[in-house]
Formats: structure tokens, C-alpha cells, sequence
């Protein structure tokens, strides 16, 4: 994965997590395999993480940390640190992502190469932690996209049941029951299936991953 060199990034009082993936074929996307081979959909996991760290990179943060389950490559954005994930179930790879940092701390992961500086702002400007604890991201498809904790607990995540059309219910319900104060991020649609793809793409058309989907020919078509 090669990434351009960025000015140096703003700072701010949040700590930026982004989980991911390696984009290995046969490992990332497989649901937009049909249409798209293995190693297209790897293509296109591999454009929407450099958008997702091209955006992050230019939001303020304290740190900036790229959670991988993989190898990082040769090159990164500067001013990246990279942790490996834990083993498990996504809610505890998530939990130990939050375990691991301190102080207010902001989760995103790769499957939005949409998102904006400005988007994300609410979350990342100066006062974004008065009198807010919870900061949550729906997903279009009943999950969630963003998650930021002022006090990050690790136990607010494990047990979360992942990859349901009730997952983002069930995550926000267990902020509120701990008594913290919630506030919301626009929704937005994750790239799952090629159809998620297209629409992603028409809402950053200036993208990486947009100029990949562009470029890339489904199977069903040759």
C-alpha cells in the first residue's frame, strides 16, 4: 500500500483510531466477490484504507493509530502508529483497541472511504467532550461506523453481537445503560456489497475509491 506524503496533520485532543484489514485477496470484501474476483476486491479494500487514512490524516488528533490485522506495508502516512489486533470476535478486537488508548478516543474503521475532516469534525474539534461521554456513528445497514468514548472502557463493547442489522441498537443502548452522554454522527453506508460500493463511490466521486471502482470490470460482465 503507497500512500502520498501529507503535510504535517493538525492536532487536537482525541485520539484517531482506524481498524483494519491487510487487503489480501480472499481475505477482505469477500461479499462483493461475485462480482468482483477476489483480487478486485482486495483493490478496492486497498483504496478505501487509503482514502480512510488520506481523511484521517488531515483531522485533528492527538494520535493516530492504525489498528491492522496484517502487515502494514512499507509505507504509511507520517505520523501514523500502527498496533496489531488482538485475536477474536470483532467486539473484542474493538475492546482491546479502546483498552489500549487513553483519554478521549474516536474509532472508525476502513469500510467508509467517504468520510471528511468536516463530517467528523463534531467529534474532533476542541469542545467536543463538554458534556458529551459517547460519541456513535450508525451504519445505513444497522451497524455502526464510528464510535468514540471520553473514558475509554473496554467493557462497553465485549458481548456486542457484530455483523447485525441490530448491532448499532445494541451498542448504543449499552452506552445509554451505563449512563453516558451520547451524541450522534451523521449515518452512513459501509462498503459490504457492490451495490454498497457504487453509492459510496457517487458520494466521493474525487476518491481513490471511486477512480478503482471506475476502473474495475465485473465478472458477469466479460
Amino acid at each position: 500500500m503507497t500512500l502520498r506524503t501529507a503535510p504535517p496533520a493538525p492536532t487536537g485532543p482525541t485520539t484517531l483510531l482506524v481498524i483494519a484489514k491487510e487487503p489480501v485477496p480472499g481475505r477482505v470484501k469477500t461479499r462483493l466477490t461475485p462480482p468482483y474476483t477476489p483480487d478486485e476486491a482486495a483493490q478496492l479494500a486497498e483504496a478505501a484504507l487509503y482514502d480512510t487514512l488520506q481523511a484521517v490524516r488531515a483531522m485533528p488528533a492527538r494520535r493516530r493509530v492504525l489498528v491492522l490485522d496484517g502487515r502494514p506495508g512499507s509505507r504509511l502516512p507520517a505520523g501514523f502508529e500502527v498496533r496489531p489486533q488482538c485475536p477474536g470476535g470483532l467486539d473484542e478486537r474493538l475492546a482491546a483497541a479502546f483498552a489500549d488508548s487513553r483519554g478521549p478516543t474516536l474509532l472508525i474503521g476502513m469500510d467508509t472511504p467517504q468520510i471528511t475532516p468536516q463530517l467528523l469534525a463534531p467529534a474532533l474539534e476542541a469542545g467536543a467532550w463538554d458534556g458529551c461521554d459517547a460519541w456513535f456513528g450508525p451504519a445505513e445497514d444497522g451497524g455502526f461506523w464510528a464510535l468514540g468514548l471520553a473514558t475509554p472502557d473496554p467493557r462497553l463493547l465485549r458481548g456486542i453481537p457484530m455483523s447485525t442489522d441490530r448491532t448499532g441498537a445494541a451498542q448504543r443502548a449499552r452506552l445509554t445503560a451505563a449512563g453516558l452522554r451520547v451524541r450522534s454522527l451523521p449515518p452512513l453506508r459501509d462498503v459490504d456489497t457492490a451495490d454498497d460500493a457504487h453509492h459510496v463511490a457517487a458520494a466521493a466521486p474525487a476518491g481513490r475509491f471511486a477512480a478503482t471502482l471506475a476502473r474495475l470490470t465485473p465478472v458477469t460482465a466479460r
